[in-house]
């Protein structure tokens, strides 16, 4: 491996970028807040691999529920608040997401209230994806109820191996169908133009987000998983906006000044690791902390990679919307999953994997089913299983998962010598 020796001291460091990307997610709340306090424009809801494009065409500011979820995760909050979910009869064994959001609403307490907000942005109506999470139609029908909006969704297939014509136009039937319900709301008539154009926005951003993520292919490693998990707010909230295009243009130049220069993403990059699963919100730092002291680089994940949507494409916008939220990993069948990871294990030069058994997140769980075992003969990486959670910090062993870590990197330090 091509090691980064200029310094002993095994720090990470921060990228330039970072302090751009507080400008861009200070601007998104900036006017989210405007329009939440002004009501000079409507707030729609969506999920994360959602319908985006098309509210924002629509004129709509856009609020996701799954980002909020996520800050309370990052916040070390979320077990504050999921059991009052769970005392309003929410199963502590769905996503956490979902309760710890519902619980910190029901406390009337949210991290957005340090940037001025009085609480989560009033919905005026609120538009879901299946292709994520069947959860989020259930989470977005509490909101629906206690403020009394439409919600109104898109289902998509699960476990898709061939992408035919009948599944496109089946996702793409039910986008034509809701339009008239978010017309009603919005006041306004869709305007093809502007969806086009915005899906073309999308595409545009979405292409750079992929083009920051491969250039973990290099040896070494200009970027890690913790900081994709951090630096893709903008493309997961601003998706087809010129705000997110111009974001990952500045971000994908220094990863390519960091390339030229020979920067890694750690300072000694020894071992590269795939990351499969969700991010365990309440311990990323440390978890970015320990690979780096043990000179281990997470170059790739299946989380960070979720949202390329390239296939996206502003002379059919409804066809191409359709074909990418219908390609997406986690509705594909564990066939296709399997060539999917087996790509990328060779493209990104991964020596190890680890799996991430989230408890409240079972379609992003993708070590269940015997798909680690059946990768592995094929392509005789190595794997490592920890359990833990996306949000909930109870159900993780810190101690044992460090311990499980550290032996993994030993193992494949043995291997490689």
């Amino acid at each position: 491996m091509n090691q980064n020796t200029t310094t002993d001291k095994k720090e990470l460091v921060k990228l330039r970028s970072a302090n751009d990307l507080r400008l861009t997610m200070d601007g998104y709340f900036a006017r989210l807040k405007e329009a939440a306090e002004t009501r000079s424009r409507k707030v729609a809801w969506c999920t994360s691999v959602g319908p985006a494009e098309l509210l924002y065409s629509m004129g709509f500011e856009v609020y996701f529920p799954e980002n909020h979820g996520a800050m309370l995760g990052a916040g070390k909050n979320a077990d504050k608040y999921i059991p009052t979910a769970v005392a309003h009869g929410y199963s502590p064994d769905i996503c956490s997401y979902l309760t710890s959001d519902i619980g910190a609403f029901l406390q009337n307490e949210t991290p957005l209230q340090k940037m001025g907000f009085t609480s989560v942005p009033r919905p005026d109506i609120l538009v879901y994806n299946t292709n994520q999470c069947r959860e989020v139609e259930d989470w977005f029908c509490f909101y629906g109820r206690h403020f009394h909006v439409p919600v109104v969704g898109i289902h998509t297939p699960l476990c898709i191996g061939e992408l035919n014509p009948e599944i496109i136009k089946g996702v793409s039937d039910q986008y034509h169908r809701i339009i008239p319900e978010i017309e009603k709301v919005s006041g306004r008539k869709f305007d093809m133009d502007a969806f086009r154009e915005t899906v073309g926005l999308s595409h545009d951003g979405c292409v750079l987000w992929k083009q920051v993520l491969q250039k973990a292919k290099h040896l070494p490693s200009p970027i890690n998983f913790f900081d994709a998990a951090i630096h893709m707010g903008p493309i997961v909230v601003m998706r087809g906006t010129t705000h997110a295009v111009e974001y990952y243009k500045i971000l994908l130049a220094e990863l390519e000044g960091r390339i030229a220069t020979n920067v890694s993403a750690v300072p000694v990059e020894r071992f590269r690791i795939y990351w499969e699963g969700m991010p365990l919100w309440y311990r990323l730092s440390s978890m970015a902390k320990l690979f780096a002291k043990l000179d281990t680089c997470i170059v790739a994940s299946t989380y960070c990679n979720s949202w390329v949507f390239d296939d996206l494409d502003p002379a059919d916008p409804f066809e191409s919307s359709a074909l990418a939220y219908s390609k997406l990993f986690i509705v594909r069948s564990d066939s296709v999953k399997e060539n999917v990871l087996e790509k990328l294990m060779k493209e990104f030069t991964v020596q190890g994997i680890i799996y991430h058994e989230s408890k409240t997140c079972a379609r992003n769980s993708n070590n269940r089913f015997g798909l680690q075992n059946r990768l592995f003969k094929t392509t005789g990486i190595p794997f490592l299983e920890i359990n833990g959670d996306l949000n909930d910090p109870r159900c993780y062993s810190e101690e044992q998962s460090i311990i499980a870590i550290e032996t993994f990197i030993e193992q494949l330090a043995g291997q490689t010598k």
